[in-house]
């Protein structure tokens, strides 16, 4: 998953010692994060020409649900009157034990649920809806395949995919543009990694995170998670931080 504005902070542990994501420094919320039980949530926004500024803060959707005991399903559903509050996001929320994943958002495609059961597979998801076939997510989605295909059953480091399929730049064709935003806009925007200078500054990837699952199938507990991060510090450095944990074992799911 990589961030596309400068309000975010480093994944860090937060305050209760059960959560680890970054932090929006505005709205206080996040886009992605896990917890010690094995929830994970994530959350992007959806590609608008306008949006609305009184709407509730998106960033708190994930850390309801990461800070709850909700199954994926249940907080689903505690979510769908309200979310008409809010700005166009789509939002994933799973549970890694119960191998559950629910896929929620309030822009969903004409005659489309706002609810769906995500299934096993490969996803690729955007500021469009999940697996929308936007040319960088297919792009995305081939880079991750071909890992797969020259790794086999084996495990590659994630670096490996940091560096190979997320820093990609390159960028899709005239015809293949959106139309939301200016043509030279949507023309930046249209790569994986996105750097673009506007009057204000710099605009593009800050921040790139995978969150790697390992299983324990020998009976040594309920396994492990990897949360990986490559981020933008001021002075435009590129810092590495890695939290890996054991997943704890919650019978309230």
């Amino acid at each position: 998953m990589k961030i596309t504005t400068g309000r975010q902070r480093r994944c860090v542990w937060w305050e209760d010692g059960e959560t680890v994501g970054g932090r929006d420094l505005v709205g206080g919320g996040t886009w992605l994060g896990c917890t010690r039980h094995g929830r994970l949530a994530f959350l992007t926004n959806f590609k608008e020409a306008s949006s609305f500024p009184a709407a509730k803060s998106r960033g708190d959707l994930p850390l309801r649900y990461l800070q709850s005991e909700k199954s994926p399903a249940e907080f689903a559903e505690e979510i769908q009157d309200e979310i008409s509050l809010y700005n166009g996001f789509n939002l994933v929320v799973a549970h890694v034990l119960s191998k559950s994943m629910i896929y929620i958002t309030n822009r969903p495609p004409h005659g489309d649920k706002l609810v769906t059961q995500v299934s096993p597979g490969i996803h690729v998801l955007s500021n469009a809806n999940l697996d929308s076939p936007w040319p960088k997510c297919l792009r995305l989605r081939e880079g991750f395949q071909q890992l797969l295909a020259e790794n086999g059953s084996g495990e590659f480091p994630v670096k490996t995919m940091v560096e190979e399929v997320m820093t990609n730049t390159v960028k899709d064709e005239e015809t293949e543009l959106p139309h939301v935003f200016t043509p030279e806009t949507e023309y930046h925007l249209s790569s994986i990694f996105v750097d673009m200078q506007r009057p204000t500054g710099r605009y593009g990837t800050r921040s790139i995170s995978a969150i790697i699952v390992k299983s324990h199938g020998d009976g040594g507990g309920d396994g492990e998670i990897c949360f990986y991060e490559r981020h933008l510090e001021e002075g435009d450095s590129w810092k590495e931080h890695t939290q890996q944990f054991v997943i704890i074992q919650n019978q309230s799911i």
